[in-house]
C-alpha cells in the first residue's frame, strides 16, 4: 500500500536515521553525533517531513529565511542551533525551500538520560518546542563554544566508550544546554525591539478578544490561541514574555483577566457571576478563586474597598 504523501516518516532508531543519511550504524545505540565535516551526508535522501523518537540538537553553519511573525531581524547571519524533542514533526512535505545541511547533529534517545538528573531537566527547556524559525543564532564566539562541546562528545564516542563515557557525555550535553539557555536569554535581549513589538501586538490581540466578546463564546483565551495569532510557538511566546515581564504566557493571561475584572467591578453594576461569564469563566467560583489568589481580596471585597 502506498504511503500517504502527507504522512511524516517515523524514525524509531538511531541506525535508521544514519542509514537515511548514508552513514554507518552509530557507535552507541542510544546516542549519535553526525559530523558533516568528516562525513559525506546525503541530505536529499532524508524525508522532508519526519518524526524522531529522540532529542535532536543541530548546528547549521547558515540559517536563512524569515521569522514567522514577518520580521527579517537576525542577531547574526552565520549559523545557529535548532532543537527538537521526541515525537515532533520536523519539516514539511509542502516546504519548497532548499534543505540546508547541518554541520553537527546530535541525537539522544531518552533512555540514554535515564537515572540522570538531566532526564528531568531537559524537559524544562522550552527551546525544544520552538519552531525552526525561532532558532538560536550564534555569534562567532558562541559558535566556537558550542562546536568545542560537539567535538568533545565526538571524541568520547569514537575513541573511548567505557564505564565513564556516559557520565562524561551527559555532562557535556548538560553544559551545551546550559550555554544554549544562556545564549537564548542574550537573543531575547538583542531582539528587544522585535520582542517589544510582539508584546504590543499581544496586548492588541487580548484587548480585541475581550472587546469583541470572544470570551463569551470561546472562553478564556489560551496560550495556543495567542501564539497562533502572533505566528510563534507557545514555548517561544512564554520565554519571550518571561524575559520582558517576568511572567510566562499563562501568567500574562491571568494578569490581563484580573485587570479586566477590576475594571468591570469598579465601573459597572454587574454581579460577580456576570463579570465571570463576560471574561470567559465557565464557573464563577473559578473566577473568584483566581481573583482572590492574585489580589488577596474577593471580587466583592475589592468592589467594596474601591467604592
Amino acid at each position: 500500500m502506498k504511503k500517504e504523501e502527507g504522512n511524516p516518516h517515523q524514525f524509531d532508531s538511531l541506525s535508521d536515521v544514519q542509514r537515511a543519511f548514508g552513514l554507518p550504524k552509530p557507535q552507541h545505540p542510544l546516542i549519535s553525533l553526525m559530523d558533516g565535516e568528516t562525513n559525506h551526508i546525503i541530505v536529499n535522501k532524508l524525508p522532508h517531513s519526519h518524526v524522531l523518537n529522540f532529542y535532536k540538537i543541530s548546528y547549521r553553519p547558515k540559517l536563512s529565511g524569515k521569522l514567522k511573525y514577518g520580521q527579517s531581524f537576525y542577531d547574526f547571519d552565520e549559523g545557529g542551533l535548532l532543537f527538537a524533542a521526541p515525537g515532533q514533526v520536523i519539516g514539511s512535505n509542502n516546504d519548497k525551500d532548499t534543505r540546508e545541511c547541518s554541520l553537527y547533529t546530535l541525537l539522544i534517545h531518552p533512555d540514554f538520560l535515564w537515572n540522570y538528573p538531566l532526564a528531568k531537566k531537559i524537559r524544562q527547556y522550552g527551546f525544544f518546542s520552538y519552531t525552526a524559525n525561532e532558532a538560536l543564532h550564534l555569534s562567532d564566539k558562541e559558535k566556537a563554544t558550542i562546536i568545542s562541546i560537539f567535538k568533545i562528545i565526538k571524541e568520547e564516542l569514537n575513541s573511548r566508550i567505557d564505564d565513564f563515557s556516559q557520565d562524561v557525555i551527559i555532562s557535556q550535553i548538560d553544559l551545551l544546554l546550559n550555554y544554549a539557555n544562556r545564549f537564548y536569554k542574550r537573543q531575547f535581549i538583542t531582539r528587544k525591539p522585535v520582542s517589544n513589538d510582539l508584546l504590543q501586538k499581544l496586548e492588541e490581540v487580548l484587548d480585541g478578544y475581550f472587546m469583541g466578546e470572544k470570551s463569551l463564546s470561546q472562553g478564556i483565551p489560551t496560550v495556543q490561541y495567542l501564539s497562533e495569532k502572533l505566528n510563534i510557538s507557545p514555548s517561544y511566546l512564554s520565554d519571550m514574555l518571561r524575559s520582558l515581564t517576568g511572567q510566562n504566557a499563562q501568567q500574562h493571561i491571568h494578569h490581563k483577566l484580573i485587570e479586566k475584572a477590576k475594571e468591570k467591578l469598579s465601573t459597572t453594576s454587574l454581579s460577580v457571576s456576570e463579570v465571570a461569564y463576560e471574561l470567559g469563566f465557565e464557573h464563577p467560583q473559578s473566577f473568584s478563586k483566581l481573583f482572590k489568589t492574585k489580589t488577596n481580596l474577593s471580587p466583592l471585597e475589592f468592589r467594596r474597598s474601591f467604592n
